[in-house]
């Protein structure tokens, strides 16, 4: 089972986001080409591979502090958590057009049981978000014997006539 993005559908903020993003991308494929259509907020783009030993998930988090971004995992979920801060214009002048989105972000994934919770390295640098989940190891199999239907043990029955006898 590969990483899946978590999604709480019983949470009516999360229904609505999710009407949101499919309204938008039936108009606009590249919704962050226009922050309007989109609310302003803004979320990490990831990428997920998975290789044999490990998952690998790389999220934009361009500046964002390192330090600044929350990874935690709470059964079986994982959440990045972080937040851009919109530059202050003060001399430079009033903003006309802006493309760059600021703000808090969540992103969260459900890790599959073959993931090992306890073995996550994260780093990030240049702007990316790089964790490294590994997978537990997994159980050989193995060949289990199939005796006959006879057991070596007296019946029940068998037990009784030599205790008589």
């Amino acid at each position: 089972m590969a990483i899946q993005r978590y999604q709480n559908r019983f949470e009516p903020s999360s229904l609505l986001a999710q009407f949101n993003d499919e309204i938008n991308r039936m108009f606009v494929q590249d919704s962050n080409a226009f922050p309007a259509l989109s609310g302003g907020a803004w979320t990490p783009n990831v990428d997920i591979r998975e290789t044999g030993d490990a998952y690998h998930i790389e999220a934009e988090v361009p500046g964002v502090d390192p330090q600044a971004i929350e990874v935690t995992l709470d059964k079986g979920v994982l959440t990045l958590k972080g937040e851009r801060n919109e530059e202050k214009s003060g001399e430079n002048g009033q903003a006309r057009y802006r493309e760059r989105r600021f703000g808090s972000f969540v992103r969260r994934f459900s890790l599959p049981e073959t993931a090992d919770e306890e073995n996550i390295d994260a780093r990030a640098e240049h702007g990316v978000l790089r964790l490294t989940i590994n997978k537990k190891a997994t159980s050989e199999p193995r060949r289990i014997t199939v005796r006959s239907g006879e057991s070596d043990t007296p019946t029940v029955e068998a037990q009784r006539e030599t205790a008589n006898a």
